[in-house]
């Protein structure tokens, strides 16, 4: 058999067309004016505009990405001379659709060793991203993420509770999602078409509280000049989420419950009662089976409230899910402020999850929106924290490469220490049975 002889010797201009034809990635080049002066196939597939029509014009009239706008890889090659990557951007194609990419940029120079333009290789990221949200949507229910075995659970059961009717009580410390995770029952359930109204209860004295819920006749104080509906007429065939119920007066729950069980109730200066048809979710940072053996809480209201019970755990029992929540902070903050930061340093997501979040998800969701006001563009890093955080150890053990293996260790660490190394009572003080404790102090490595 004969085989074709191999050539060797410098690559031609010819030969150089071919391989930029031939390679899948996008490529294309600019002068020191930003008109693009080659254009590969890919990047026509890519961009759904042609060699031609892409030749001669500026590269950013071409591609519509939003690196143009704030971060341009190709303008700092441009500018620093020397090459950039990035992992998080974005075309608008020819259909108007957007394509996610990433990017690589370098100086274009000649065989004279000049700098003539530049360079730009983009690859299309559309089947990645399609992967990534599969994945994502495991983790996800309406907006609330989660990785953790104790969210899972109320994932699980969430399609048949939103699908009753029965009144549901969310348990939790405070920011730890209550009001989300009632939103997510009331959208997935038979009520979505229908309004969705939150009131917070601790926020208003029992007068206000009842006027707000049930409404007022015309005269029922002084300046009442004219009927005004409440919200369980204004949501009538809707939900009603009851915020801090625990905060509220052995009066007020009276009248919620004789709205729980006749479906029914009189605005204030009313007569006549009127019909309601309204689901009720309530939650509160309280066990109110303690206030309800302290006589603070109507037995009776309890249960009626505590048909179905979910309990958001702390964030700090739950600390595998701050990688999902930044991203997903960082994403929402991106579209609302209009910036491009990708990403945040990995010290600083190891200093995030070793941290103990008092204020839970909330407190979370406030220090990227701090790094936000202070991070122009790129990466979140150290300086773009908080005072109370820049500078915090990442573990007081042997490090990690690994946040989540690293905030584990942190986290229990320092529930050995509050409890003076009582392997018992720091298991009670994270919420996990104490052979659960003695399992991952032997699986981390911990030093006692």
């Amino acid at each position: 058999m004969n085989h074709p002889k191999k050539i060797f010797g410098p690559l031609t201009k010819e030969t150089t067309q071919v391989i930029l034809e031939c390679i899948s990635d996008g490529v294309f080049t600019i002068d020191y004016n930003w008109e693009i002066t080659s254009f590969n196939r890919a990047a026509e597939e890519i961009t759904g505009i042609s060699r031609k029509d892409a030749i001669g014009r500026h590269c950013w009239e071409v591609f519509r990405s939003n690196m143009c706008e704030v971060d341009c890889a190709l303008k700092k090659t441009m500018e620093e001379g020397k090459p950039y990557v990035s992992s998080s951007a974005y075309i608008i194609n020819s259909q108007q659709k957007k394509i996610p990419i990433s990017v690589s940029t370098s100086l274009l120079i000649d065989k004279n060793n000049d700098v003539i333009g530049g360079v730009e290789i983009f690859r299309d990221l559309s089947l990645v991203e399609e992967l990534r949200k599969e994945l994502s949507a495991s983790f996800q229910v309406e907006d609330i993420v989660s990785n953790s075995s104790a969210m899972k659970k109320i994932f699980a059961i969430l399609p048949q509770v939103s699908g009753s009717d029965a009144t549901v009580l969310i348990e939790g410390e405070t920011g730890t999602g209550k009001e989300l995770l009632a939103r997510a029952i009331h959208n997935m359930g038979p009520r979505k078409n229908k309004p969705f109204m939150a009131i917070n209860c601790g926020a208003l004295p029992d007068t206000l509280l009842e006027s707000e819920l049930f409404g007022y006749k015309k005269g029922a104080f002084t300046h009442a000049v004219k009927d005004k509906p409440g919200q369980f007429a204004l949501a009538h065939g809707g939900t009603i989420f009851l915020d801090e119920i625990g905060d509220t007066s052995p009066a007020f729950q009276v009248s919620l419950l004789r709205v729980l069980q006749e479906h029914e109730y009189t605005p204030l200066g009313g007569i006549e009662k009127e019909k309601t048809d309204i689901r009720i979710i309530a939650a509160t940072n309280k066990d109110l089976s303690e206030l309800m053996a302290a006589d603070q809480f109507r037995q009776d209201l309890y249960y009626r409230v505590n048909v179905v019970r979910l309990t958001l755990p702390p964030l700090r029992q739950r600390m595998e899910d701050v990688p999902l929540l930044v991203e997903r902070f960082i994403s929402k903050m991106n579209l609302r402020q209009g910036k491009f930061i990708q990403a945040i340093d990995q010290e600083v997501l190891a200093a995030l999850m070793s941290h103990t979040f008092p204020g839970n998800i909330r407190e979370l969701e406030n220090i990227i929106e701090h790094a936000f006001v202070l991070c122009p563009e790129g990466t979140i890093t150290w300086e773009h924290l908080p005072g109370f955080l820049a500078g915090k150890p990442v573990c007081s053990q042997k490090p990690s490469d690994d946040p989540v293996k690293t905030a584990q260790i942190n986290l229990i660490s320092d529930a050995l220490a509050r409890n003076n190394y009582n392997r018992n009572a720091a298991a009670k003080d994270l919420g996990i049975h104490k052979s659960t404790l003695f399992r991952r102090i032997k699986k981390l490595g911990i030093k006692l």
